[in-house]
């Protein structure tokens, strides 16, 4: 499909050497779902976020979350308006395409909260009326994996809305030294061109829900996540939530290789990203990402796969 090819090649103009992080947000944004970003500063979580919105003449907001953040910085206020003698909601900057999310886990729970209704249900609730969010709507939140002092870890409730995780990492050498030419004459991401519009991510959204997925997948996908409820090395297993994740995950994942059914591969190549946060070693206080991957590597060597 045209569209995502040039997509993620696009996107590649100005994230050099990362087209499985690239590929595992589209799979977020196809899905219908959220990303997590997670790794250490300057590894290039703002500028995918960036590149996206651009690429699909999406709006962009950033919102940085610090520990004073309130609700109604993220979602919106009512303010009276004296001359029509009313209240007027004033946007917060939750309302665009793509809504980078940047260190979510440093503000309070309470804040992390407001994000719960616009994510699940697209619409942000204030004084009792409800407004719908733009489509697409794609939060890309992200946090530093080694740094907790003033954080406040995300609860199960919040890592349960995000449809992957993508760990960015350090380029490799021929890709950070391209990045320093790219960066000599100022924002690569500001040259960059859209190429394809809102409304033609809304269509391939609806599109990725009508690929066939075969019963034996469905199957697949349910092995998997009945084996983390029941794997001596997990306290907490996936979800509902996660079992549909997945299902959509590997919908979107043949949407990106050109197809309109989706594989055991496709099911097999997202364990990882789509249930890692979503389940809680046994052996970890907090939820330890790299514990929990290991863990799903053992499920996944040891669930059957379904043959074609």
């Amino acid at each position: 499909m045209a569209t995502i090819e040039s997509l993620i090649d696009n996107v590649e103009r100005v994230l050099f050497g990362k087209r499985e992080a690239i590929e595992l947000t589209l799979i977020g944004l196809l899905g219908d779902g959220h990303v997590l970003l997670e790794d250490v500063p300057g590894t290039g979580k703002t500028t995918l976020g960036r590149a996206i919105a651009r690429s699909i003449r999406g709006s962009f907001q950033r919102i940085q979350f610090t520990s004073d953040l309130l609700p109604s910085d993220v979602t919106g206020v009512s303010v009276f308006d004296p001359e029509a003698r009313e209240f007027r909601f004033r946007p917060g900057p939750l309302f665009g395409n793509v809504v980078l999310a940047d260190e979510l886990n440093r503000t309070t729970p309470r804040t992390q909260s407001a994000l719960l209704e616009a994510m699940n249900e697209r619409q942000v609730t204030v004084d009792g009326v409800t407004h719908e969010l733009p489509r697409p709507f794609l939060v890309v939140a992200t946090q530093n994996p080694l740094e907790f002092e003033g954080t406040y870890p995300l609860p199960e409730s919040q890592l349960d809305r995000f449809l992957v995780r993508v760990p960015l990492g350090y380029p490799g050498r021929e890709a950070e030294r391209r990045i320093l030419r790219s960066r000599a004459e100022g924002d690569p991401v500001e040259t960059l061109e859209p190429v394809a519009t809102p409304e033609e991510v809304a269509e391939l959204v609806v599109r990725t829900r009508s690929v066939y997925v075969d019963e034996a997948i469905a199957d697949y996908v349910l092995d998997v996540v009945e084996a983390t409820r029941t794997s001596p090395d997990l306290e907490l297993g996936a979800s509902p939530r996660a079992a549909l994740g997945l299902f959509r995950a590997a919908q979107a994942r043949a949407v990106l290789s050109g197809r309109d059914f989706a594989t055991p591969d496709d099911v097999r190549g997202l364990i990882g990203p789509v249930l890692g946060h979503r389940v809680l070693p046994r052996d970890a206080g907090i939820a330890s990402f790299e514990a929990a991957d290991q863990a799903l590597a053992r499920i996944a060597a040891s669930v059957s796969v379904p043959q074609p």
